[in-house]
């Protein structure tokens, strides 16, 4: 069954880019709830509990992306029997991946105190806290959460992202209600694991009612068995360094720098990681149908597909830089109150900028590489890219002045993309799907765009710099006229092309 991908598509992007605004601005709230109501060592806690949760979710070994992926075809062959066979075999491996992660959490307990740099607050306990977010973990692993793959691998992600975003919403609401009235974190962490609980129950329903003719059952053969375990030993490696990555950060910031540094770095990565919800509307909506393209249609046409999308994902990624340039530090400033302890120099939020450039350039890249399963040419790279980034990390952490050591882990995070990360995964797709001469000009595209992105960043930076007013205020009067500039110079530069491609199908 060949996909319709614009459809499917635009329909995800629409989905994603809701979802996105509240990403943007409930999040944001209890953000600063937590800041003005509880105090930074408390956002401090939430950070090192995801980061040890994040740790923990290496069990998972990548099935869940092998699956999926190896569902792809079956879906285009329109082979039910099939696809239910996988579904069945995804099931029982999450079952059993709920049941290590759950085991390996309880085993961390013991060690908890030892990744905590000074003190927690009185009222808090530790232990109690991690067992209920551990619970919150695994819980989906033990409910309904194979079944997003169902609705993934026919591109109906928006399905996915409308039930996310209503349950957000709702759940946001409620703790906000909770910290308002009680001010008891312990209830707040209980109600996260409610609404993970109504989540997969809805998408449970969901599934069941678009697709009620794929239900998990059925057995693989052992060659599709065999085929996905060789494919999980390649993806495991890619999350193991995507973990370490992004998650190891926060562990070292709370073992040298302690809570409130947590909270600081955690502040401006929050910044980063809800713009680039933006641009993750982008490219996320198109896995499943770039999955289905990959099976129906040429290389040609494919690479076609493939610059079209880039090219859409970095003009999307510079005016969100360009408007993060002007505005991050501004925000920071305010949504702190200038605390001296939150609000860091001027070098971090040039840093988080170009971090946030380097890693939404790659996204398309690595969408596509997803979807065409290309993991074991590349199965190294994330590792050796984690090993070089934790290592780089500590370093600067010990050896930069006390100003500059949460810098340092910014920093490190760039280099290990740019020196391995990407070039690795450049070559692996250029010689694996597409080639040499199809890679020169994917990277003459990439070369310019970059170039543009600093130009641009640079120019809004200075047209914001004008207003002189400060607060909530000067804040607004930055913002309006960065947007103006920011969306001058990229239209200027890309509107043309983007007018194009909208009405085009």
């Amino acid at each position: 069954m060949k996909l319709d991908f614009a459809r499917h598509a635009k329909r995800n992007m629409v989905a994603a880019f809701l979802n996105s605004g509240v990403r943007l601005v409930f999040p944001f709230l209890n953000r600063t709830l937590f800041l003005w109501l509880l105090g930074p060592e408390y956002l401090g806690l939430n950070g090192l509990f995801g980061s040890i949760l994040g740790m923990l979710m290496l069990a998972e070994l990548g099935f869940g992306i092998a699956v999926i992926s190896s569902m792809y075809k079956p879906v285009a062959d329109d082979d039910h029997e099939l696809v239910c066979a996988y579904l069945a075999f995804y099931r029982t491996i999450y079952r059993w991946v709920g049941a290590a992660v759950f085991t390996i959490g309880l085993c961390l307990m013991p060690f908890l105190r030892q990744l905590v740099h000074g003190e927690v607050p009185a009222d808090i306990n530790l232990h109690v806290l991690y067992f209920i977010h551990l619970v919150n973990v695994a819980t989906s692993y033990f409910l309904f959460a194979y079944r997003g793959s169902v609705l993934g691998v026919h591109a109906r992600k928006d399905v996915i992202t409308h039930i996310g975003t209503c349950v957000s919403v709702a759940q946001y609401i409620t703790v906000f209600l909770i910290l308002f009235l009680t001010r008891n974190y312990y209830y707040y962490v209980i109600a996260t694991v409610a609404f993970t609980v109504v989540q997969n129950l809805s998408l449970y329903w969901a599934s069941n009612k678009l697709f009620p003719h794929i239900q998990p059952f059925g057995k693989l053969d052992a060659a599709r068995r065999r085929a996905v375990v060789s494919d999980v030993k390649a993806v495991f490696m890619h999350k193991i360094g995507g973990v370490v990555t992004n998650f190891a950060d926060n562990l070292v910031i709370s073992s040298f720098l302690g809570l409130v540094a947590v909270a600081a770095y955690g502040n401006y990565y929050y910044v980063l990681t809800s713009v680039g919800g933006l641009v993750a509307a982008v490219y996320s909506s198109m896995l499943g149908g770039f999955g289905n393209k990959i099976h129906t249609e040429s290389k040609e046409d494919n690479f076609r597909l493939f610059m079209k999308a880039n090219h859409l994902v970095l003009t999307v990624a510079m005016w969100c830089a360009a408007m993060m340039a002007a505005l991050y530090q501004p925000f920071i400033s305010v949504w702190t109150r200038d605390n001296p302890q939150l609000a860091r120099h001027a070098l971090t939020p040039v840093l988080m900028v170009l971090f946030f450039y380097v890693a939404q350039s790659r996204q398309i890249l690595q969408t596509f590489k997803t979807a065409a399963a290309l993991w074991k040419a590349d199965r190294w790279s994330p590792f050796v890219t984690a090993l070089l980034n934790l290592g780089v990390n500590i370093a600067l952490v010990l050896l930069l002045p006390e100003a500059y050591k949460l810098d340092g882990v910014i920093f490190s995070t760039i280099f290990s993309y740019v020196l391995v990360q990407i070039p690795w995964e450049t070559r692996v797709l250029f010689t694996k799907f597409f080639d040499g001469a199809e890679a020169l000009k994917y990277l003459r595209m990439q070369g310019v765009f970059a170039a543009q992105a600093l130009a641009v960043c640079a120019l809004t930076w200075a047209a914001a710099r004008v207003v002189s007013l400060d607060g909530v205020a000067g804040l607004a009067a930055k913002g309006a006229v960065a947007g103006a500039a920011a969306t001058a110079l990229v239209a200027a530069l890309h509107g043309k092309a983007l007018l194009g491609m909208l009405r085009r199908k």
